[in-house]
């Protein structure tokens, strides 16, 4: 019955003229083909800033913003790409499920190899992912509800250079910082951005106690499992899973139909990471 319902909701908003889509990870083109559209929401002009060119404008040290977010990194299945960060230990990391699973809710892994990629301490660190490890929301995550597309799984080997970040309690309102690799129109598809805005209206419940909230940060296709911070840019809220927009691609402003939506790290995806850190307790609950 889930299924029909979450089908009948996108048949009634491609009737009204609105999208509502998971944002795909970055899908790399066949030999000679052309590159595929790329869906970006962005609210009016375009705020979203390399680290250095943050730390500029916040009046911070770059070296140690660099630091800071190096935990942020691009997770590569077969010839998908999208966004994904170090959560609570140095060998566990977070990402959406859509990520890890196509629209058919196969796995994109090509001989079941999905790989974690870092730039640390100058250098670039490729790490495999072992997918035996891989919880998600949803083995189906595109008939899935939103809040139920998240990802979580461990490294093969841990990321001694490049820190984790914590997990932090979302609300609406909260001013977050918008950290990911990928987005495919920005940074030639691999630099990390930053950009500061809000959580914005709690749109959704998931059944095992994730919620679904719209943000006003830009984002688009490569980004898909990319963090929401704290304003501390320390604290792991959300994970950035897809957009609503009648025109994906236009600059048009953020409203109840144009927006970008996330998955926050609570009831499942929390236990999730907690326990594959090792790190569930009954005080933990």
């Amino acid at each position: 019955m889930r299924i029909f319902a979450t089908l009948a909701a996108v048949i009634a908003l491609w009737m009204v003229g609105l999208t509502k889509s998971k944002a795909n990870p970055w899908i790399a083109p066949d030999n000679g083909a052309a590159s595929p559209v790329e869906r970006v929401v962005v609210f009016g002009a375009e705020t979203r800033l390399s680290l250095e060119a943050y730390a500029r404008r916040k009046r911070l040290d770059a070296r140690q913003l660099e630091k800071q977010h190096a935990g942020s990194g691009l997770v590569r299945c077969g010839n998908a790409r999208g966004a994904g960060q170090l959560t609570l230990t140095d060998d566990i990391i977070t990402s959406a499920a859509h990520v890890f699973f196509d629209e058919r809710g196969e796995p994109r892994a090509l001989r079941g190899v999905c790989e974690f990629v870092v730039e640390a301490g100058g250098e670039q660190i490729v790490t495999e992912i072992d997918t035996e490890t891989l919880v998600v929301g949803s083995h189906i995550p595109y008939v899935a509800a939103p809040a139920d597309d998240w990802a979580v799984a461990r490294l093969r080997r841990p990321v001694r250079t490049a820190a984790p970040y914590a997990i932090g309690a979302p609300k609406r309102g909260a001013n977050v910082q918008f950290v990911a690799r990928g987005h495919v129109d920005w940074g030639g598809g691999h630099e990390t951005s930053i950009e500061d805005c809000r959580l914005r209206d709690a749109l959704d419940l998931g059944a095992e106690g994730t919620r679904e909230f719209s943000f006003d940060c830009a984002a688009g296709i490569g980004a898909s499992g990319g963090a929401l911070l704290d304003a501390s840019g320390s604290n792991l809220l959300a994970i950035y899973v897809g957009y609503h927009s009648p025109e994906p691609g236009a600059r048009l402003a953020f409203s109840p139909t144009n927006y970008n939506f996330a998955v926050t790290v609570e009831g499942a995806f929390r236990r999730a990471v907690l326990e594959a850190a090792g790190l569930r307790t009954a005080a933990a609950e």
